[in-house]
Parts: structure tokens; C-alpha cells; sequence
């Protein structure tokens, strides 16, 4: 069985990691190395990084800031935000990401997650689903959340699984920054129709919601950026607090 693995979050703007609710994501936090090297010493398993303006102002990731910060990351990096072509995803891989997470253009073009895990690695690739429930149903939506793409979730997920990703960063929008805990239903929706792992992500706010989202939800890890930022809560105590309560996490 794998272990869960407890991943902070970290939004990254020009201006440098930026948090807010449901996607609006107006307010500074802090400098990404401080923050990164934060993250080694307290044991995290993982670190996801989101260029949230990349996409919408249509321009490559930076590559020399990626490299900068890898250097300092010392645990699986995954890094997301305006990848739309193979060699960006090469680019990001030679500047030392591990993983890359793809949203906006699969909506336009699913071969590109084809392509990707047929040349890197499906390991490598990782599907980035945002979703809004309406009505009852969850619809997934690109562009850092702004445009309602017409898929469902469980027919998207399944598509981007057939396609070649090898994993799954699903987001609840209205979620996002609330601290009022996990979407359950969204994640027991997409848990139950793929079988690559899926990152639970948007509205954790204390250790109890990462259990639900993994005991309840079927989560294979938990993300988080809020309840590190706004809180004393750490990454080091979430694993104990998981450990403590049946589920299976690694304690370095």
C-alpha cells in the first residue's frame, strides 16, 4: 500500500506566493525559497508549484526561476501553470522539476498528455482538474478557474487517465482557501471512476480534514497551502495526526 503523502501548495505570482479564496488569490504571503527551504526541514513529501498567471497571460513558465528554485527543493517537485507544448514540459524537466501538472491546454488538446507520459513518463504527468459544483454536478473548469470547459468531472477524470496521466491534482474552487475542509463528495466522485492516484486540494484547515479526505474521499495524498500560511498547523504534525488515526504516511 502507499503511503499518503502530506504536499503543501505553494501559488506562485510575479510578485512572489500569493493566497486567497476561491482562486482569487490577492494576498502575499511570502517569497518562494524562504518558503521552500521552510518546507525541506519539516519533512514534507512533496511540493506542488502553480504559476497562476502563466496560463491567462500566455507565456512560458520561467525556466531560470524553476532551476533556482529546484536547486533548493529536496523532495519531489511538481510544477504547473502555462504549459501548453512537449518542449515546455522538457524545458521544466531539465530545470529539475519531477513532475508537471497540465490544466488549461489538455481542454484543447488531450494528446498532449498522450505525448507527454509517452516521452517522459506518465509518472511525470500530472492531470490538474478544477472544479465548481452546479447543481448538484461538478464541472470542471480551466484558466485558473474562469471558463466552464462542459466537461463533468468523472468524464474528464477518466479521459485524462486514458490519455496517459499518472496522477490527478483535483481542486474544489469554492473550496479554495476557506479552511472549511475538504470537498468529499467531489473526491469519492473521482476516486471511484479512475485508479491513479488523486491529490485531494482546496479547503483544508485542520488534520482532521486530511484524514476525511483520505479515510472518506480515497485521497492518496492531501494538499494544502492555507492552514501553513494562516496557521501554526505544520506539515511534520498532520503526518503524526494522520499517523495517530490509522492512516499509512511516511515519518522521516
Amino acid at each position: 500500500m502507499l503511503k499518503v503523502r502530506v504536499i503543501p501548495t505553494l501559488l506562485y505570482k510575479s510578485v512572489g506566493l500569493v493566497k486567497g479564496v476561491g482562486f482569487n488569490s490577492w494576498r502575499r504571503v511570502d517569497p518562494v525559497l524562504p518558503a521552500i527551504k521552510v518546507y525541506n526541514m519539516r519533512e514534507v513529501a512533496e511540493l506542488i508549484l502553480l504559476d497562476i498567471e502563466a496560463t491567462n497571460e500566455k507565456r512560458d513558465p520561467d525556466y531560470d526561476e524553476i532551476r533556482d528554485f529546484s536547486r533548493e527543493c529536496f523532495v519531489p517537485f511538481c510544477v504547473g501553470g502555462g504549459i501548453c507544448n512537449i518542449e515546455q514540459i522538457r524545458q521544466l524537466l531539465r530545470a529539475g522539476a519531477d513532475k508537471v501538472a497540465i490544466n488549461t491546454a489538455a481542454y484543447n488538446d488531450i494528446a498532449l498528455i498522450t505525448e507527454g507520459a509517452d516521452l517522459f513518463g506518465s509518472q511525470c504527468i500530472v492531470a490538474s482538474i478544477d472544479c465548481r459544483n452546479i447543481d448538484g454536478e461538478y464541472h470542471c473548469f480551466s484558466n485558473d478557474g474562469t471558463v466552464d470547459t462542459g466537461y463533468m468531472v468523472e468524464e474528464w477524470a477518466k479521459k485524462v487517465v486514458d490519455a496517459g496521466a499518472g496522477e490527478i491534482l483535483l481542486t474544489s474552487v469554492e473550496r479554495d482557501g476557506t479552511m472549511q475542509g475538504y470537498d468529499i463528495e467531489l473526491i469519492r466522485r473521482v476516486t471511484s471512476c479512475v485508479s491513479v492516484p488523486v491529490i485531494a486540494s482546496g479547503g483544508a484547515g485542520n488534520y482532521e480534514h486530511m484524514r476525511e479526505a483520505v479515510m472518506d474521499g480515497g485521497a492518496s495524498a492531501v494538499a494544502a497551502a492555507s492552514i501553513y500560511h494562516f496557521t501554526e498547523q505544520t506539515p511534520r504534525e498532520a503526518k503524526e495526526y494522520l499517523q495517530e488515526h490509522g492512516v499509512a504516511v511516511r515519518l522521516m
